[in-house]
């Protein structure tokens, strides 16, 4: 439990930056609205509401990698890592240190979503609990995909990375704002073998309260959160290990 402590600092910092924490949650709830308003002045179903919040709480994830990425990437620039390799802790406890305090963001900004869809249509019901659990895996592969990220890049390449090449492939690549098969072909396939389209149909799954459909999606989830968090802690084991920090 030696990483509880360490959580505790790293829950300080990303406070301290409300700024950015408020755009992370905004962003998402302006684009809800926006789609949502467009769909009420359309004559066809291109944005229903139980559609497209589960995918917009997929999407606003994908700023939780920029957050750890660049948590991970101002300490090691400005040495404080360094230091801290002097400390018994393990690379595993610093990844965990960092991905600890950021889960209860995660849920806090997928919540947030969900009330606001209320407000759009969205049914009130116990599917939304299970959407909300659903969320879990995929909050971690996008925290695994930034401590990633941070643990080989500074933090202007990390704001590059995950700050616009991640959020535009998880927004184009996932099914949030149009049906894959409407584009079919290797697009579709491609798509499907990254884990975005299957978080984003898991929670889909769940709030339409289909529950056999979610594990054959969120399977894939949880294999990419696994791989890249357990690559992200030998990375940073390899950092402690060198000069090169």
């Amino acid at each position: 439990m030696r990483f509880l402590v360490f959580a505790s600092r790293n829950r300080k910092e990303l406070l301290r930056d409300p700024l950015n924490l408020a755009f992370g949650i905004g962003f998402p709830l302006v684009l809800l609205l926006l789609l949502s308003a467009i769909q009420a002045n359309i004559p066809v179903s291109l944005f229903k509401i139980e559609k497209l919040a589960p995918g917009i709480a997929v999407f606003g994830l994908s700023f939780i990698s920029l957050f750890s990425g660049t948590l991970i990437a101002k300490d090691r620039t400005t040495s404080f890592l360094m230091r801290l390799f002097a400390s018994p802790l393990s690379a595993s406890d610093f990844i965990l240190g960092y991905a600890l305090p950021l889960l209860p963001m995660a849920i806090m900004q997928g919540a947030i979503c969900f009330i606001a869809s209320f407000f759009l249509g969205l049914s009130l019901n116990v599917n939304v609990l299970v959407a909300l659990i659903v969320l879990v895996p995929t909050a971690v592969l996008f925290i695994a995909i930034g401590l990633l990220a941070g643990s080989i890049f500074n933090d202007k390449q990390v704001g590059a990375i995950c700050g616009a090449l991640l959020t535009n492939v998880s927004a184009w690549l996932s099914g949030t704002w149009f049906d894959l098969s409407l584009v079919g072909g290797a697009f579709k396939t491609i798509a499907y073998l990254l884990p975005f389209a299957h978080a984003v149909d898991a929670t889909r799954a769940a709030i339409a309260g289909d529950y056999a459909l979610i594990f054959p999606h969120l399977w894939w989830v949880i294999g990419y959160a696994v791989v890249i968090m357990i690559i992200a802690i030998v990375i940073f084991n390899r950092k402690m290990n060198s000069d090169n920090v």
